[in-house]
């Protein structure tokens, strides 16, 4: 059955405080609304991820999320949550899913297991929803005078995703266009719909407050491993007036040799990046046989090393480059390297280092027969 993720992130977020909505703040290199993303884009039973955004965060979306795979282009939500739904479900028409799962974007660590569980409850129920038995005793309080006990036996703590039939659901909504459901739940259940509630996990809160962002990342911390690769690369100086270094145009009265562009700074990131990861190296992802690679731009292999890590679950957290040669100087360039480096991997420069050093006149970049760039790239894996 064509199932599609409509991940709700059009609201403000003012509770958690300054620093922008809170579904494109940082959790460990990653925005939250990237790993509420992500997560569904790896679960094998969602075929189409559609976001629905705020009108002001188009430039912030495509920043953070422009490697979703699975991904539709975003949509325009509105002023509500229920709102944002119905405009979701709308667009969602001409594509026909069969189910569709709801999901706050602000729940950056929804699991696997709890995507499955919701999918499976679908195929004997109208609605599936997540969430978690209430443990707690649960107290009236009036004036801050503790009141009745609240029998807890049926009461549940709501998560997303919310699960449902496309078709019904989308009729539901448009019922009741214009009221203030605060999920689709309710939504469904006021058309008539019976919604099995299945378990949700523990860790699948979602961001409100600053103190929320800080709890996530304690888990990811937790739940992460950071590993290093590293990567080297050589080419030989011949004719031309420029070389490419590092995704920048260094003038030079010769060029470099290769079957790309021959910029050895990126194609030594690469190599560290794919070495980190565990993907073999850039002549297997770009065999220089290929005629199609011949003059490619180099910043195609660097992003595409980076986009098989995110499908790693793995964030580019630094990464430390040496250019080895006599000539050209890399000072007078270092810093345009850096914005360069940090612009085709999705890192702040002060996370980019490009360093020089000769080899004192000795071997074949001392006799300017060429040059070379060893890289270190770390990443961090959730």
């Amino acid at each position: 059955m064509k199932t599609v993720a409509l991940i709700v992130a059009a609201g403000r977020g003012t509770r958690a405080g300054p620093g922008g909505p809170k579904q494109y703040r940082q959790l460990l290199g990653q925005s939250v609304l990237h790993r509420s993303m992500a997560a569904f884009a790896q679960h094998e039973g969602i075929h189409h991820i559609l976001p629905v955004i705020h009108a002001q965060d188009l430039d912030a979306f495509a920043a953070c999320c422009h490697d979703i795979e699975k991904r539709l282009e975003p949509v325009i939500g509105g002023e509500t949550r229920q709102e944002s739904v119905l405009a979701g479900l709308r667009a969602l028409q001409e594509l026909t899913p069969d189910l569709v799962l709801i999901h706050d974007g602000a729940r950056p660590l929804i699991d696997q297991a709890t995507i499955s569980r919701v999918i499976e409850a679908l195929k004997s129920h109208e609605g599936a929803a997540a969430g978690l038995p209430v443990s707690d005793t649960i107290r009236e309080v009036t004036d801050d005078l503790a009141g009745a006990t609240v029998p807890r036996d049926r009461l549940w703590r709501a998560q997303t995703p919310q699960g449902f039939h496309f078709a019904p659901l989308l009729k539901a909504h448009e019922a009741e266009n214009g009221a203030s459901h605060t999920d689709d739940v309710s939504v469904a259940q006021k058309a008539g719909m019976k919604v099995m509630m299945v378990m949700g996990h523990e860790d699948n809160i979602k961001i409100t407050t600053a103190e929320d962002i800080q709890r996530a990342e304690r888990y990811l911390n937790a739940m992460s491993e950071t590993r290093s690769g590293s990567g080297f690369d050589v080419h030989r100086f011949g004719p031309g007036d420029h070389i490419m270094l590092c995704g920048i145009r260094v003038p030079h009265d010769h060029g470099l040799v290769g079957h790309s562009d021959a910029d050895a700074g990126l194609h030594a990131l690469t190599d560290a990046i794919l070495g980190a990861i565990g993907d073999g190296d850039i002549g297997q992802h770009f065999p220089p046989s290929d005629p199609q690679w011949a003059g490619m731009s180099s910043d195609l292999f660097l992003a595409h090393a980076i986009k098989l890590a995110a499908q790693k679950n793995a964030v580019l957290l630094h990464v430390d480059l040496t250019i080895i040669c006599e000539h050209p100087k890399v000072g007078p360039h270092r810093e345009a390297m850096r914005q360069r480096i940090a612009e085709i991997a999705g890192l702040d420069v002060s996370r980019v280092s490009v360093k020089a050093t000769t080899t004192e006149g000795l071997g074949f970049t001392g006799r300017g027969e060429g040059l070379a760039a060893q890289a270190l790239a770390t990443l961090r894996f959730s």
